[in-house]
């Protein structure tokens, strides 16, 4: 059986790619979360669904005592690496929480990590690492590499770190997973979607605002030069985001070859686009006001998702935004019934 240590996993990604580990191999998992924005929800959800295969350790990654016992009671295939700060406007008010909890605390992990020998790493990075693209065609994994907000730096930060690493250990290997836009809710059971104490998210907001937990949305510019004004952005169902992790991990250990991949559906939509979407499936109307631009906002970021689609067995099945819009939508709803 394969053990496999996740951080971060209390959150909204991490502990949709834990139900798909648990779900499709014979895995243990240990969960290392302080908890700062993760639930405790999500971890209960997880260990009811999958009695005596997830461990779940509340701790922190600037906390060596912990993680060394950690590391010296289990041995551990691979490392899945979620915990970060992960709000672009945030980061650009306060950079060096960014790069103190995102850039300093991996370096931690990864330390550690190589004193027990752990040599298979995947790490949850982001679009955010392309900054503003010259070029406004799908992104492919080798287009330059330019941030333009403290979130995207820090990722970028230890993508550098993780392929210095392999050049001092040749025997270490990573996968790095380049995000899109994630959104939607888990499409096995309506009882796991993205919680979160302030949402930032288009489609989380919008559905918010459905749901009648928010008055009101703004639009953040009117003026990007994209087919309406609005942001464009590649939305991907977390399901399909979680399924990701499983094969990129797979087809690392199984080639041991360390590999960058893009994971979007290669799709643009607006935000306006998102709003209509959200207002259709839901059946709600509701007020979006014009407000003026976030800082360290792009106007348009669409991945070329062909690396992932032939290097890897990953198959998505949920490219469509009514289905992601509507999955968020439902989640929603049922939070709702939950007084969350």
């Amino acid at each position: 059986m394969q053990h496999f240590l996740f951080t971060g996993a209390a959150g909204y990604i991490g502990s949709h790619s834990a139900y798909y580990f648990l779900k499709h191999s014979d895995c243990r998992i240990v969960i290392i979360d302080n908890l700062s924005t993760g639930f405790l929800q999500n971890i209960n959800f997880l260990q009811e669904k999958f009695p005596n295969r997830i461990e779940f350790i509340q701790g922190n990654l600037n906390d060596e005592k912990t993680l060394c016992a950690v590391f010296s009671r289990f041995h551990f295939n691979a490392i899945i690496h979620f915990a970060a700060s992960l709000i672009v406007s945030e980061s650009v008010q306060q950079p060096l929480k960014y790069f103190k909890n995102n850039v300093a605390n991996t370096i931690n992990l990864l330390q550690i990590a190589q004193n027990f020998n752990v040599n298979h790493f995947l790490f949850s990075s982001t679009a955010a690492v392309y900054g503003e693209p010259k070029n406004k065609e799908k992104i492919k994994e080798n287009t330059p590499k330019i941030p333009i907000n403290p979130y995207g730096e820090s990722k970028l930060m230890i993508e550098k770190i993780l392929q210095a690493l392999e050049v001092a250990n040749p025997k270490f290997k990573s996968v790095i997973l380049r995000y899109f836009n994630v959104a939607g809710a888990l499409m096995d059971d309506n009882a796991l979607g993205q919680r979160t104490k302030n949402a930032t998210h288009l489609i989380k907001v919008a559905c918010e605002c459905a749901c009648g937990k928010r008055k009101k949305m703004q639009i953040f510019g009117e003026d990007y030069p994209t087919k309406d004004g609005t942001c464009v952005r590649d939305y991907i169902h977390i399901d399909d985001l979680a399924s990701a992790h499983f094969w990129a991990l797979k087809a690392l250990i199984d080639r041991n070859i360390s590999e960058i991949y893009n994971v979007g559906y290669g799709k643009g939509f607006s935000v306006k686009e998102v709003i209509d979407c959200v207002k259709k499936v839901s059946g709600k109307n509701f007020l979006a006001e014009s407000a003026p631009r976030r800082e360290g906002d792009p106007s348009v970021l669409v991945s070329d998702n062909q690396k992932i689609l032939t290097h890897t067995q990953w198959k998505p099945k949920y490219d469509d935004l009514e289905i992601i819009c509507k999955s968020a939508y439902l989640w929603e709803e049922n939070l709702q019934k939950q007084g969350f």
